[in-house]
């Protein structure tokens, strides 16, 4: 059973290795501003970040799992995901500049917010229509209330907080200011791999038999 992984995250595609799956990664040709905007534009109103982050996972999703569907010689399953940071009823993405990501962790020390992962799994099969499963999870995150400015400051240097949600990682540098995860671990490093299981159970599909 082939595994194609809608993302170029090194983050997603190190969880589903650790997991003895080696997948196939494709990126989607997906707007992410352009899909929340139209959403928000439609509702009249900024979608919570449940709701959001299931969003842009199945327009990832969909965007490969119908391109592969195309090829006509796919036979198995498309994963995509999204995730999203809320912190005092602010919701935060990728922070992308080193002052937005200094601002962020100046903001999170000693506090705690919720991580918030979108998950959309497609069963594609030569000659059929693919078919979909979504769900959401959530993971709540406390940092240290120690953590110096001259860290922060350090860690922002590094640079790894710029392109992770929520300017934060729980499995590499970040990880020693996280004091407190409840939640499926693996949602804070980008995706809930118990939920992925649930959902390719779900089409039909045993994860055993995802292992390469």
């Amino acid at each position: 059973m082939r595994v194609c992984l809608a993302s170029t995250s090194p983050a997603r595609l190190m969880l589903l290795r650790q997991a003895g799956i080696e997948p196939l990664t494709q990126s989607p040709t997906v707007d992410e501003d352009a899909v929340a905007a139209a959403a928000a534009s439609e509702r009249g109103a900024e979608l919570p970040p449940d709701e959001l982050v299931l969003l842009l996972a199945r327009a990832k999703a969909a965007d490969v799992a119908h391109a592969l569907a195309g090829e006509g010689s796919f036979d198995g399953i498309v994963i995509g995901g999204d995730s999203m940071f809320a912190l005092g009823g602010r919701v935060y993405g990728k922070p992308y500049t080193a002052e937005e990501a200094s601002r962020r962790w100046h903001e999170m020390r000693g506090a705690t917010g919720v991580l918030h992962s979108g998950h959309s799994v497609f069963r594609v099969a030569p000659g059929e229509t693919p078919v979909e499963a979504t769900a959401t999870a959530q993971a709540s995150v406390t940092f240290a209330d120690d953590i110096t400015d001259a860290e922060i400051d350090a860690y922002v240097a590094s640079g790894e907080p710029l392109l992770v949600a929520g300017a934060f990682t729980v499995d590499s540098l970040g990880g020693a200011f996280i004091t407190r995860v409840e939640g499926d671990p693996s949602t804070v490093v980008g995706m809930s791999l118990s939920t992925v299981r649930r959902l390719t159970a779900e089409l039909g599909v045993s994860w055993t038999d995802l292992w390469s």
